[in-house]
């Protein structure tokens, strides 16, 4: 079994800033892709950020210049840094994996349970 636990979300004021975490455990073999996505209330899901193969990162246009993703491998835990806060930033945020459980097996998607983000103008 592999778990996703987010942690950080919260509520901040226009300005502001959060740093939202995601805690990767079971067995793994390969974790490949790892990225933050975001829902709005009454909006389709959206990528926030990712990393496509621990190294290199994109982002969606209107967070640029101000979330940061990174990885710790050791610790296989996801972050995402988010600075100048927007209320439509304001959604749940979530963490996803794909990984395979063994060398043997296909890549599957892993998601978190989702951490609330508002942001009060």
């Amino acid at each position: 079994q592999v778990q996703l636990v987010e942690s950080g979300g919260g509520l901040v004021h226009t300005g502001g800033s959060l740093r939202l975490s995601c805690a990767i455990s079971g067995t793994i073999f390969r974790i490949n892709t790892m990225g933050w996505y975001r829902q709005a209330p009454g909006k389709q899901r959206e990528l926030v950020a990712g990393m496509p193969n621990g190294r290199t990162t994109n982002y969606a246009d209107s967070v640029k210049g101000r979330f940061t993703i990174s990885r710790d491998n050791a610790n296989n835990t996801l972050y995402l840094q988010m600075n100048s806060l927007k209320p439509e930033d304001t959604a749940v945020y979530y963490c996803n994996a794909v990984a395979r459980r063994t060398p043997y097996s296909t890549e599957a998607d892993y998601w978190g349970q989702g951490t609330q983000v508002t942001v009060s103008s």
